[in-house]
């Protein structure tokens, strides 16, 4: 249907019947990131999902690209194609995330080495002799010798009288003489 120049057409519509130009989205600066943000997200992580092996890695980095792209829409709008630049902005984080986790992982290895020598069979036997001592007087010896309480503290750690705590060192300790004297003819013997 034509509309007469005189008459005017539809509300909006130029009188001459032409429909106005349909606006790009990507035109108008507001609503032009978040329609290329709604567009391009999946895709752009599909892709990074194939390079790092990690969806959450991929949606990470291909999020903050997109954060990054944001201030600067103005100019990239502008770009012949402003995905390539997410892209490579995204795949850089990627490659910068594995290369600190490489570094990571090799302190963590040079930490995990072995910097003190193994136990020697004295500590060895004094720890299976521990282990054969019921748990109060394991618990006093161990405090007493190994963390240099006094028999007050291990007391009031303990909730009982001095005198308790000296039983129990007297009998963990004649306990642990005998376990390791039966440890050293085991070892004669052999």
């Amino acid at each position: 249907m034509q509309f007469a120049a005189d008459e005017g057409g539809p509300e909006g519509a130029p009188p001459d019947g032409r429909r106005p130009p349909v606006r790009n989205p990507a035109d108008d600066p507001a609503t032009g990131f978040d329609a290329f943000y709604a567009a391009r997200f999946e895709r752009l992580v599909v892709q990074l999902y194939a390079y790092t092996g990690d969806m959450a890695q991929a949606q990470d980095v291909v999020q903050e690209a997109f954060a990054r792209a944001l201030p600067r829409w103005e100019k990239l709008s502008r770009y012949h194609d402003p995905t390539a630049w997410v892209r490579r902005v995204a795949w850089n984080l990627a490659t910068s995330r594995w290369r600190q986790l490489r570094t990571f992982n090799a302190f963590a290895r040079r930490q995990r080495e072995e910097h003190v020598k193994g136990p020697t069979p004295d500590r060895v036997a004094l720890t299976a002799a521990l282990a054969t001592l019921p748990p109060k007087l394991r618990r006093a010896v161990v405090l007493h010798y190994l963390s240099d309480m006094s028999v007050a503290e291990i007391a009031v750690q303990e909730g009982v009288a001095d005198g308790t705590v000296k039983s129990w060192l007297h009998r963990g300790r004649a306990a642990l003489a005998a376990a390791l004297t039966d440890t050293q003819a085991e070892v004669r013997d052999v």
